[in-house]
């Protein structure tokens, strides 16, 4: 395996742009190779069976790139798919962070909020995970499918994002949480909607740190962080709309410097 490789990073849009700009924070001499697929965003509500053809599609994309490693920066991939993937490709492989372990950390009441997409909420993955770390914890989790299209189109603020976010966030007003972990990865592009909507005293929590923490680990430990000095490079491929997808590129990752390309997933069953 190549150290200069580049990293694969992946999503059903452009939320994992989120998890990008946190692993270019942090290893900026990194090369990355981004997949979004725009063409058939949103996943929350796919059959789980779909959402796994798109995951190994994705995956095979990345191994004819040639990548180190793939970053899931999806929960809905992640939580269907992640131990199968581990199996199947000679890639390392860094799962999305699910953020419970911050999130209790952050509150005093272990009342936990999330709010993610509804196939993540249906399979109870914080829940599961909060178990096992501390078994006072408590996990209220909201689905919130109509998020991902607004944000997808760049509706990141404004009222019509406001009234929906404070639907969505009227499920905790009576429950108490003091910690809310955004568990999809569009919802970072829309955290001040939502602090104003749930109030200061509530903690968000935003996994996508904790996930690039993750791939640095796990690169140390196999040794593959790259040498090079300068910065490393970004290409961007996505499904559909790579119009607007440079914009919210450009806008994420306040770069104008990444190559676009637009590609078939179907091209690799």
């Amino acid at each position: 395996m190549n150290a200069n490789a580049p990293i694969g990073i992946f999503d059903s849009g452009i939320g994992g742009l989120t998890v990008v700009r946190e692993v270019r924070r942090l290893l900026p001499n990194e090369n990355i190779v981004y997949v979004g697929d725009t063409a058939r965003v949103p996943y929350g509500s796919r059959d789980p069976v779909e959402i796994l053809k798109f995951m190994h599609q994705i995956l095979r994309f990345f191994a004819e790139q040639n990548v180190k490693m793939a970053v899931f920066a999806c929960n809905t991939m992640t939580t269907y798919g992640f131990h199968e993937a581990k199996e199947s490709y000679p890639y390392l492989l860094t799962a999305m962070n699910s953020g419970v372990d911050e999130a209790i950390k952050a509150s005093h009441n272990k009342k936990i909020g999330v709010i993610a997409t509804k196939g993540t909420v249906n399979n109870q993955m914080h829940s599961k995970a909060a178990l096992q770390l501390d078994k006072l914890a408590k996990v209220y989790a909201k689905a919130c499918p109509e998020f991902v299209p607004l944000i997808e189109n760049g509706t990141i603020a404004g009222r019509e994002i406001e009234l929906l976010a404070k639907k969505y966030l009227m499920f905790f007003s009576e429950i108490d949480i003091d910690s809310l972990i955004l568990g999809c990865t569009h919802y970072p592009l829309i955290d001040r909607v939502i602090q104003n909507v749930i109030g200061s005293q509530v903690k968000l929590v935003n996994p996508a740190s904790a996930t690039a923490n993750d791939a640095i680990a796990s690169l140390k430990k196999a040794n593959q962080l790259n040498t090079n000095q300068h910065a490393g490079s970004l290409k961007m491929c996505f499904s559909a709309n790579l119009d607007q997808a440079r914009k919210m590129t450009n806008l994420v990752l306040s770069t104008n410097k990444a190559e676009f390309k637009l590609i078939n997933l179907e091209d690799y069953c």
